[in-house]
């Protein structure tokens, strides 16, 4: 039975901003990690690398703009091939509402529980970025 990671954050932002942080080079650079090539455009294949430990390459599925993005793993740690990460935007008396999943692993393992506990880190700094414009990106110390 597959398992999922779910988190919920409210952003003090708009929801186009969110947006652009989830779908830019520079959005992404900022918040998660600054080894990022990425096309805001559904088929299209983004990479995401964190130093030489990880390589990901995910493809876009689904962009709808200011309200959905969705990736899957094509390329990546065992764990996440063929998983699906979804960013769901909903907008809320002035602030952003974000559902995130990270979803069809195929058993709650320790890898699936130390990414659970790196998405909510990383999802802090996508907060931070949108509401200050700094982040805290990874970098080879803070992986």
């Amino acid at each position: 039975m597959p398992v999922h990671v779910k988190h919920k954050t409210s952003i003090n932002c708009t929801l186009d901003k969110v947006y652009d942080a989830l779908t830019t080079k520079k959005g992404i650079q900022g918040w998660w990690t600054p080894d990022t090539e990425i096309k805001p455009e559904v088929g299209t294949t983004a990479i995401f690398d964190f130093g030489d430990r990880y390589h990901n390459k995910m493809e876009i599925i689904d962009l709808q703009p200011a309200q959905k993005v969705v990736w899957k793993c094509m390329q990546g740690n065992s764990e996440w091939v063929g998983t699906t990460i979804t960013f769901d935007l909903e907008e809320q008396i002035n602030q952003t509402v974000l559902r995130f999943g990270h979803n069809n692993w195929n058993k709650a393992t320790d890898f699936f529980a130390t990414c659970n506990f790196q998405w909510a880190r990383y999802l802090t700094n996508l907060k931070n970025y949108c509401e200050t414009g700094t982040g805290n990106p990874f970098t080879p110390n803070n992986l």
